[in-house]
């Protein structure tokens, strides 16, 4: 007895099988997206399925639903393909749809912001660099503690300045380029008191050839106590450097030395070249055969070589080494006024040449910061463009005799009066000599 409805027609050879045990599935029915030859068209004829019946339907009687709008029925279907039809096309910027989305408006202040933070992030990084850079070169020598008998402290700071004879560094073309000699060792061939408070700056030149007291003091390589002696300012640095230069001038003159600066003839005049020379007024025809100089007065822009001659000359000139020290603080002043210079500071190619060469050879106390020796350099700057005093130490006999041959003795008066405004701070009333 068969199961299939009276009518159907078709061999059951299993060819609607899925999983199931009958040969076709209950209530099977043809795939719209299968199209159906039309009646009389080539081919094999076509086996028409009858629907079944209600009471065999697993829907029951349910009508049949509409096509969806825009398509035909399912005997004229048309699957859409290789046909043109361009699938996807209705999103924005295509046919239909809204069109293109518009460009976002650039954020002008947060990139400016964003740049500026940059910038100065950048501008940072570049100065902490440098400062250690620079702080690393300083040589700290110069231990000032172990100065004996220290007077005591006053308002305001007091450098003192020692420009020595050390030929350290120099090659021997070098040294008979620049007229320094061979001596071993250094010497002190000039000394200046810089005080820097709110009064005014003061720089103070000291003869080398000063007739002192030098205190006792134990020699630093032998440990031999030495008694107190007569002697020459500049006697005392070759006896026992700047420790005993430093006592020296705070015994005879009772002002306390806060930081100890000293450049040798190569560091100078590298200097002086890495600035691109210094202008300064040559008071009048300098030749001598010792310093290497031989110069015409008026103004002129000095190198390397003629600034050392420059400020190493005393024979010759008027005043002997009294003339020689006011030379000398012309000079530090308008070397320093140029280096501060915008064309300097700003530019990287001058100004790090120009901080390596100084630095390099400035010895200096332990205890001296970069930051001090940006003070000590903006306070001659400072002299030199009139926000202070230049003088000599107050003089009453340029040349005494004595058995170390001829001195030059202080005004003891004059010096007590001076170093007591310094100590205080007070604006300084002595002219000078």
């Amino acid at each position: 007895m068969s199961d299939w409805p009276q009518g159907w027609t078709g061999d059951r050879s299993g060819r609607y099988g899925r999983g199931s045990s009958s040969a076709e599935p209950e209530g099977a029915r043809a795939m719209p997206q299968v199209r159906r030859a039309a009646p009389g068209a080539g081919g094999p004829p076509h086996r028409g399925e009858p629907p079944l019946p209600p009471e065999l339907s697993p829907h029951g009687n349910v009508p049949r639903q509409q096509p969806s709008p825009g398509y035909d029925d399912y005997d004229d279907y048309d699957d859409g393909y290789n046909t043109g039809r361009v699938y996807g096309s209705g999103g924005p910027g295509g046919p239909g749809g809204p069109g293109p989305r518009p460009a976002r408006p650039r954020n002008w202040k947060r990139r400016i912001t964003v740049g500026l933070v940059t910038l100065l992030v950048l501008l940072l990084a570049v100065g902490i660099g440098t400062y250690f850079w620079a702080d690393s070169k300083l040589r700290r020598e110069v231990n000032l503690s172990k100065v004996e008998d220290r007077p005591s402290g006053g308002k305001g700071t007091n450098y003192l300045i020692v420009g020595s004879d050390s030929r350290e560094g120099l090659s021997d073309a070098a040294k008979k380029k620049l007229h320094t000699g061979s001596a071993d060792g250094r010497r002190t061939d000039s000394m200046i008191i810089l005080h820097v408070g709110d009064n005014g700056n003061t720089m103070i030149s000291l003869p080398r050839d000063s007739w002192v007291t030098i205190p006792p003091f134990t020699g630093p390589d032998t440990g031999k106590r030495y008694n107190q002696t007569q002697n020459k300012l500049n006697a005392s640095f070759s006896m026992a450097g700047p420790e005993l230069l430093v006592r020296t001038i705070e015994y005879n003159t009772g002002l306390k030395i806060d930081h100890y600066a000293e450049i040798g003839f190569d560091g100078f005049a590298k200097i002086v070249d890495s600035v691109g020379g210094v202008e300064i007024d040559v008071p009048q025809d300098m030749k001598e055969k010792h310093a290497g100089t031989d110069l015409k007065k008026g103004k002129q822009t000095l190198d390397g070589q003629h600034a050392l001659a420059f400020v190493r000359q005393r024979y010759g000139l008027a005043g002997g080494d009294l003339d020689r020290t006011k030379n000398q603080q012309k000079f530090l002043s308008a070397l320093a006024n140029k280096a501060a210079t915008p064309s300097t500071l700003l530019n990287p190619f001058k100004l790090y040449p120009t901080m390596g060469a100084g630095l390099d050879s400035l010895i200096v106390d332990k205890d001296m910061s970069l930051w001090d020796v940006k003070d000590m350099f903006f306070a001659m700057k400072g002299v030199s463009n009139g926000d202070g005093k230049q003088m000599n130490m107050p003089i009453s006999n340029p040349g005494l005799s004595t058995p170390q041959g001829s001195a030059v003795q202080w005004d003891m008066t004059k010096v007590k009066q001076l170093m007591g405004e310094l100590k205080n701070d007070e604006k300084v009333t002595f002219s000078g000599n």
